[in-house]
């Protein structure tokens, strides 16, 4: 009977024992399958480079026609059409022997690219005597090795005679000097993101071990995510450009580290309370991992939202950046915490926290924020909600049509030289082929459409494929002019009446109309679909239907305000010719979604706290406890984009101080005093028609 009587306890005892043990032991098992897991990764994401593409229909609308123009072009003998540009100067006026060198470097380039050797250059002169060029046409080879066409161009004109400068300029030249930009960008920005991660993370933990780890875990992340984009590219038809591949480094970066800070603070203040850290560890992704997964969430679908955009860069950028955020959140909730819970307590030296002490936040700074706020609720969202709109006035007469010649944010590579050189030099000579595309039973009708066109110089008949016809049109306005602009739209109008869909009107100055064209569409319909999904997510989260709506107003406020800040820093201070026309989408799309991150990190400790103390008490306790962590992961974030600043081009610059400061605004102003000043403002109702609302609507403390 005894023997009986024990059995079972014995056996209670056993299992008790088994499930510690299986516990203690899951953060090696973690450790171990990701360490199988990364070795595999690193092979896939050393391929990413190999699918990564550039092109000019990359980042074009899908259905506009200078894309499909593109395409076409692809089809016709040579394939599509490449073109440099050689341009000869000497300021003080050319002398006998340039031309000759001219005719030297026409012939040599004729041989390398297999041109009509024999055919005169028709070499043009300025009509002030100091400069003279010849276009060169390439063929399909020459235009699928661009960089190395280009080169050779430069090398074999290297040899000229004193004091005469020459310049290989052209659409296949500015391809090429754009994807050497490119080629030094990933490796830069993620050696650069690295570095500002690890001192931001080092200063913050004031831990000669700590900061190891989210830095190690998130440097995981980016791997995963490399190799998990490379392995979507091979299974579905998207395009990945190298501008969705800088962005996924620093979102991978900065959501990774924001989650980072938000679990090791849960974690630390469980391991007041838990002797084992393992327990400790459980407890604080039961408490944080709610909103970490929400917040992933919200980003996710806000990237998804970009699918429903024209512009294919933009389209892309979407399932690339969903992918790093998806890659982000699983290492940070199940490696991250493996390896926090392996390395023990000792991770936090020399700040140890004790397990039995008291966790004391209400003699914080955030708690006396909090108070203030308070007392002072209706100027705690009135003043900075009126200095905001003050700051978006800068918004207007925003110029989102920065052009071609001037997306270089620095030191102007050659081509780019070459063509302000063709600008200045020779005016006349100013407008830039526009390419027009017929069906061959339309071609007649349509040459003749085109000739009538006015702003066009001249036309003729250039290449014949058994689909399309290409008609060469030279107008009389420089490139990207308002003239060139009118020239295009009518000449487009044209060629419809006579000949339907069966024309097109294309080149490298109606791809920059149809982008910017597109992406104002694409703003009307990405923007609010954002804000939709991003509402009904923060109602699920939180409950409530009058929470979501102010939390999205605020983040709202905050974009136009930074947008307004960032278009007189980028007009008056750094002397930009305009905003990128993609960057205003780009900007909203980050700073709604990852605004809203601190939003959740914030009202869902205030949703907790609201529970036991009411909802102007468990503000402000929700204040003190988020309060360092949301500051930290603010600034963290903000400077993981800003690195953006440090690449050559004007659009990643753009983009990365847009969300910088929109990040800086959101943290240190809207979520520290402005979202608490609200939500103690309106009380209980914040949560209506949740039951919180109708539990805390008769609180004293709570009463407006």
């Amino acid at each position: 009977m005894t023997t009986e009587l024990q059995a079972p306890g014995r056996t209670g005892a056993e299992s008790t024992t088994k499930r510690s043990r299986s516990k203690t032991l899951l953060p090696w098992v973690v450790v171990a399958v990701w360490v199988g897991l990364v070795v595999g990764g690193f092979a896939l994401a050393g391929k990413l480079d190999s699918v990564t593409r550039d092109g000019q229909v990359d980042y074009l609308p899908a259905s506009a026609q200078s894309t499909r123009v593109l395409q076409a072009e692809a089809d016709l003998p040579g394939g599509e059409n490449g073109l440099l540009v050689v341009v000869y100067e000497r300021p003080g006026g050319l002398q006998p022997g340039d031309r000759e060198a001219a005719l030297r470097g026409h012939a040599e380039l004729a041989e390398r690219f297999g041109t009509d050797a024999d055919a005169p250059p028709e070499i043009v002169d300025s009509a002030d005597g100091t400069a003279l060029m010849y276009a060169l046409p390439l063929d399909r080879e020459a235009v699928a090795e661009e960089a190395g066409a280009t080169a050779d161009a430069r090398r074999l004109l290297a040899d000229t005679p004193d004091g005469l400068d020459v310049h290989v300029t052209g659409p296949t030249a500015l391809g090429a000097d754009m994807d050497e930009v490119f080629d030094a960008v990933d490796s830069r920005l993620l050696l650069a993101t690295a570095l500002v991660v690890a001192v931001l993370l080092i200063l913050t933990y004031r831990s000669p071990l700590l900061w190891l780890v989210p830095l190690a875990a998130v440097g995981v992340a980016a791997v995963t995510s490399m190799g998990v984009v490379y392995a979507l590219t091979q299974a579905l038809d998207f395009t990945i450009t190298s501008m969705s591949s800088a962005l996924l480094i620093v979102l991978v970066f900065g959501a990774g580290t924001d989650y980072a800070l938000l679990l090791v603070s849960r974690y630390r203040e469980e391991l007041h309370h838990h002797e084992r850290p393992i327990d400790a560890m459980l407890a604080a992704l039961r408490g944080a991992g709610p909103a970490i997964l929400a917040s992933a969430a919200t980003v996710v679908a806000g990237l998804l939202c970009l699918l429903a955009a024209d512009l294919n860069s933009i389209s892309s950028l979407g399932p690339v950046g969903a992918a790093g955020i998806g890659a982000a959140l699983l290492v940070m909730l199940t490696l991250f915490p493996a390896l926090l819970v392996v390395l023990g307590r000792r991770v936090f030296w020399p700040f140890v926290p004790r397990f039995g002490a008291e966790v004391r936040a209400a003699g914080s700074r955030w708690a006396r924020l909090g108070d203030l706020v308070a007392r002072r609720r209706v100027v705690g969202w009135l003043v900075p909600l009126v200095l905001l709109g003050g700051l978006a006035l800068g918004t207007v007469g925003v110029n989102s049509a920065l052009p071609q010649l001037d997306q270089f944010a620095r030191s102007a590579p050659e081509s780019v030289t070459g063509a302000k050189l063709i600008e200045a030099r020779f005016p006349e000579q100013g407008g830039q082929p526009l390419t027009v595309m017929s069906r061959p039973d339309h071609s007649r009708e349509v040459l003749a459409a085109v000739e009538d066109t006015d702003g066009v110089v001249r036309a003729e008949i250039g290449r014949t494929g058994e689909d399309w016809v290409e008609i060469s049109a030279i107008p009389v306005d420089p490139p990207e002019s308002a003239g060139e602009t009118a020239t295009i739209k009518d000449l487009r109008e044209n060629v419809r009446e006579v000949a339907g869909e069966d024309a097109l009107v294309g080149g490298p100055s109606a791809e920059k109309l149809d982008e910017a064209k597109t992406n104002r569409s694409d703003r009307n319909l990405v923007m609010p679909l954002i804000l939709l999904v991003v509402l009904a997510i923060l109602g699920l989260l939180l409950r409530s239907i009058v929470a979501p709506l102010v939390l999205v107003a605020t983040v709202v406020v905050s974009y136009f305000g930074a947008l307004g800040v960032c278009n007189l820093v980028f007009d008056h201070v750094l002397g930009f010719a305009g905003l990128e026309s993609s960057v205003p989408l780009i900007g909203f799309l980050f700073l709604v979604a990852l605004g809203v991150d601190y939003n959740i990190f914030l009202m869902t400790r205030v949703r907790e706290e609201a529970v036991r103390h009411g909802t102007v008490d468990g503000t402000k306790r929700g204040l003190a406890t988020t309060g360092g962590v949301i500051t930290s992961a603010g600034v963290v974030l903000a400077a993981t984009f800003a690195v953006l600043a440090s690449l050559p081009l004007v659009m990643l610059v753009e983009i990365g101080i847009l969300v910088a400061v929109g990040v800086l605004i959101d943290t240190l102003l809207v979520r520290s005093i402005v979202v608490p000043a609200l939500t103690m403002s309106l009380g209980p109702r914040i949560w209506w028609p949740s039951k919180l609302w109708r539990a805390n609507e008769d609180r004293v403390d709570d009463r407006v």
